[in-house]
Parts: structure tokens; sequence; C-alpha cells
């Protein structure tokens, strides 16, 4: 795993990524990795606020991310802009993942376990499904969306998954040296951190200290890993 090999994060919502694996996303940045992140939603249903309008929240969380992902070293950004709330298990989505996978070739793809049990957020539950869908078979078909082969975007294998939020996780990965890059990046969504940043990173510090006792390590985020056969 400390090959310098693409990495292709797909979260359902901006700040998701950071609170899910950017400890780990930060790491692989600084190692050398090309890490690139895909923005599934506009995330604009994510305030309290009345007085906020959808279209302008919207373009406030796109600034956001886009901070977070300069303080994580992410190299590229892609923003589907499907409606907060508004995802579906659909073809349309779907092949805006495999086109994602085909013209990236990630190693390596992250997103969110969709099999958290009895209440989650649907945009969670179909980003994780629709993206392991991306990942087998549709990008590994050359007749799953036969218009990219057009356009020069061969079929590609992903060697392994991880996903965050996981029920059973498995691989627990070290953030030791990145905890506070990813508490910077989780706080440029300042939007959605209502919580004082010192009492959250406490907390935050202490689950992954429990998490980093399995690993070994003073701090680590834990993931479902899942291995591809080519």
């Amino acid at each position: 795993m400390e090959q310098m090999t693409p990495v292709l994060v797909i979260t359902p919502h901006p700040d998701d990524a950071e609170g899910g694996a950017g400890g780990t996303i930060a790491r692989w940045a600084r190692q050398g990795r090309k890490v690139v992140l895909v923005v599934c939603t506009n995330g604009d249903k994510g305030t309290s606020d009345r007085s906020m309008k959808p279209e302008d929240l919207a373009r406030l969380r796109e600034e956001e991310q886009r901070q977070a992902a300069a303080v994580l070293g992410i190299s590229e950004v892609v923003f589907l802009r499907f409606p907060d709330q508004g995802l579906e298990d659909c073809s349309e989505f779907r092949e805006k993942l495999v086109r994602q996978i085909r013209l990236h070739r990630p190693e390596t793809v992250v997103t969110i376990d969709p099999y958290r049990r009895y209440i989650r957020h649907r945009d969670h539950f179909v980003c994780g499904r629709v993206t392991l869908d991306a990942v087998f078979p549709g990008a590994r078909d050359h007749l799953s969306y036969p218009a990219h082969l057009q356009e020069g975007l061969e079929p590609h294998n992903v060697r392994e998954i991880y996903l965050w939020s996981s029920e059973e996780p498995d691989a627990f990965l070290d953030i030791s040296e990145t905890f506070s890059i990813k508490m910077d990046a989780l706080y440029c969504h300042a939007s959605q951190m209502k919580r004082p940043r010192a009492e959250r990173e406490a907390a935050t510090r202490l689950r992954y200290a429990e998490v980093g006792k399995k690993a070994g390590v003073a701090l680590a985020e834990p993931f479902k890993r899942l291995e591809l056969n080519r």
C-alpha cells in the first residue's frame, strides 16, 4: 500500500470524506500518491439557517470543499452537483462514476460503506452502493457504456476499495502524523462545523486512539477493505 499509485475518493457530500478518511487521504498525498476527489452532491440542504438560499449554500459548500482539498493535498476535485438528498441508483449516476474511474485509472477507490443499518442518510447508501457497482462490473467491462471507448476511455480494473463508516472495519490505517491536517480540512467546512473545534478534536482524538490500538499506532482511521481479483 505504500506504492505511489492513484487514489479516487468518492464522497456523497462536501465534508464526508474529510470526516471519514481525511487523515488517510492526507497521508497518501504526502507519500506522493495522486488523489482525486469526486463530490457527488452539492450539499444544498445542509443547513438549519432558514435565511440561506439553497443555491447560495451550494456555492459556499463548493468553495469550502476546494479549501479542504487543498489542505489535504488532493490533486483534483470533481463536482457532479447532484442535489442534496437527490442521489439515485440509476444509469446516469453510475455512468458518471464509471467515467471518473476510467479517466483517472485508480488502484484504490475510497468511499462510504453503504450498509449502515437502520438510520442512514439515503445519499450515503446510494453513493456507496453505486460506487461499488461502478467499480465492478461497470468500469471493467468494455460493453458497459461503450461510448466511452469512442472517447478513448478504456476499461479499468480497480485493485482495492476502502469503505469508511463501516460497521465491520478490518483495516486500520495510521494517521498519527496527519490527524491535525484532517481536522484542519474538516474545519474548512465552516458551514457544517458547529461544534467548537477543541471539543470535537479532543473527542475525535480519543476515538481514533482506540482504533489505533488495533494497529499498534497512536491514531488510526477504520475501514472495510475489499480486494478485487483482476
